[in-house]
């Protein structure tokens, strides 16, 4: 009686969807742990309060569906993540797209799209692919987060200098610069001080003490001199009436078949977005730990987290590589730092919900500003502008579609463009060489020590050796083809030896059966080495089958049958 056990490099269900919070309760959980988390926790969020009410804003919501995201999303991605380190909340990443929605579906479709999006999260994990997500190219991930960073910013400039349009501020970058151009002469010198000194104090902070809350220290004090010196300037209780000091009540948007079609495309690029960014932060903490994350079970857990935030009244969850950096430089132990991360935020909106009517919008735009300059990974860009022509092709079409176009246009293409280069460069590996070249380097005939003056097998005109070394598919296909093509018809046996082919693709396939059906109206006998049990499996699905052809072992093996064939011929 035989029993079956699974192979240890294909885990179960269980394993693959576990949370890491469980994992960290296993491993032992103690007081100290606990006050490692409760540190980094408070340190995140800290940092998460300004940014949270910002990019909300920015997005076209309020400071408190910006807090609300943070509070129930970030919850939720640490309680059921497969990262140890990641913390949920609303990215700078989703302003452009969030605020498209608003501007089309208005806040009950956002919330409607955000949901949907928590479902495809879901699916995506749930049917694993989330490995895949992983396969992004660099430039294109480097271009598009350029490009968000420029509309970010450009969309800041109207708070930054306190501007006052003749009419609403266009979305297009192209239309919004001269819009804002021709609104110079209003701005407001209280509004442009508040905004650069919150930006002064930040980027000095960095410097002098990196690891003071820089962000939550400039926007309290542009509020208190706000308060302080009666500044006439917008603040969070002017344009928003303030905070709310509860967490609302979970309700449904309208879930009519046209309300979801209509908001799904939105859906979609939230989905698209929000996988991208939660695995590349995973990847950061990763790379900071030395720890691996699960990758099908964090986009479970953003999918759960997006249902959550729009059922609350929250925009589209993320994880933020920002803050997931600084949860493991504060030196948290595991999840539990970003359920107390979403903990604290809740105790501020329980308790000091009323001081955050008093903040300027200024000094919040003055913090987006800077997490736009931080967004552009400016050596990154550089290097890749200088490695290659093909990858400083895909970088700029990433970043100008993102920029002038649409985000999700500048992934779509971004990847296309890699993805057409990437076929090119291995095709370029795979090459294709008979035994011995057509031309050979004159030599003397016992220059090989013991070889014979005459070599028998230099003059075998009726036997012909093909070797392909690389990945044989459709980028390939066309050139190897074209070479055996080239059958000699003084060539009675043509043997192709595929001991250097990792993989070989139907396009592959279908070329040597029509390579083969040539060699039989000549005569030629065909025969193929080194195939693995899977290339002969495509082979024979083209109908690449004994005897039409005949499978051996190695080329000395091959020869020998051809030879042998021959002669009873």
């Amino acid at each position: 009686m035989s029993t079956t056990t699974a192979h240890p490099t294909d885990p179960s269900f269980a394993e693959l969807f576990t949370p890491k919070l469980v994992t960290v309760f296993r491993e032992g959980y103690g007081l100290a742990q606990l006050r490692a988390d409760a540190v980094a926790g408070l340190t995140v969020a800290i940092v998460a309060l300004p940014l949270s009410m910002a990019i909300a804003i920015a997005s076209g919501a309020t400071p408190a569906q910006g807090l609300y995201t943070a509070i129930v999303g970030g919850f939720f991605v640490s309680l059921l993540g497969g990262s140890r380190f990641q913390i949920g909340g609303p990215a700078g990443a989703f302003i452009v797209l969030v605020a498209a929605t608003v501007q089309m579906h208005g806040i009950e479709g956002l919330f409607l799209a955000t949901i949907l999006s928590g479902f495809i999260l879901a699916a995506l994990g749930l049917l694993r692919l989330g490995t895949y997500i992983k396969f992004i190219p660099y430039p294109v991930t480097v271009g598009f987060t350029a490009g968000i960073a420029i509309i970010i910013f450009a969309s800041q400039i109207r708070e930054l200098f306190g501007l006052t349009l003749a009419g609403a501020e266009p979305g297009p970058l192209l239309d919004k610069l001269p819009a804002l151009w021709a609104a110079v002469p209003t701005a407001d010198p209280a509004t442009i001080g508040l905004a650069f000194a919150t930006i002064a104090i930040i980027v000095g902070l960095k410097h002098l003490r990196p690891h003071w809350p820089g962000l939550l220290i400039a926007v309290a004090a542009a509020t208190i001199a706000t308060a302080a010196l009666g500044l006439p300037v917008a603040t969070i209780g002017s344009k928003f009436g303030g905070i709310p000091g509860y967490l609302p009540a979970p309700s449904l948007p309208d879930l009519s078949v046209d309300k979801i079609m209509a908001v799904l495309p939105s859906a979609i690029s939230f989905a698209l977005l929000g996988s991208i960014e939660s695995l590349l932060s995973a990847v950061v903490a990763d790379g900071m730990t030395g720890r691996r994350h699960r990758s099908n079970c964090e986009l479970v857990a953003q999918g759960v987290a997006n249902v959550a935030s729009g059922i609350f009244g929250g925009i589209c969850v993320t994880g933020t590589i920002a803050r997931t950096a600084t949860n493991v430089r504060s030196g948290a132990h595991g999840p539990v730092a970003g359920i107390l991360h979403s903990g604290f935020l809740l105790l501020f909106i329980l308790v000091a919900a009323p001081v955050a009517s008093f903040i300027p919008l200024a000094s919040l735009a003055g913090v987006l500003a800077v997490v736009a300059w931080n967004m552009i990974e400016k050596h990154a860009f550089a290097t890749l502008l200088r490695t290659s022509r093909g990858d400083a092709l895909v970088l700029l079409a990433t970043f100008l579609l993102t920029i002038f176009r649409d985000l999700t246009e500048g992934i779509v293409v971004g990847f296309a463009i890699g993805s057409v280069l990437f076929i090119h460069r291995m095709s370029k590996t795979t090459a294709i060489e008979t035994e011995r070249p057509l031309v050979a380097e004159d030599r003397a005939d016992d220059a090989n020590g013991d070889r014979r003056p005459y070599d028998d097998n230099g003059g075998d005109r009726d036997v012909m050796v093909y070797r392909i070394s690389g990945a044989f598919f459709f980028g390939a296909a066309a050139s190897i083809g074209s070479v055996l093509d080239r059958i000699a018809d003084t060539h009675k046996a043509l043997i192709i030896d595929f001991h250097a082919v990792p993989f070989l693709d139907s396009t592959a396939a279908n070329t040597i059966g029509g390579m083969v059906t040539k060699a039989e109206r000549r005569g030629v006998k065909v025969i193929l080495t080194g195939t693995t049990h899977e290339e002969r499996h495509v082979l024979f699905a083209h109908g690449m089958k004994p005897p039409l052809v005949t499978y051996e072992r190695t080329v000395d093996e091959a020869r020998t049958k051809a030879h042998a064939a021959l002669s009873e011929g």
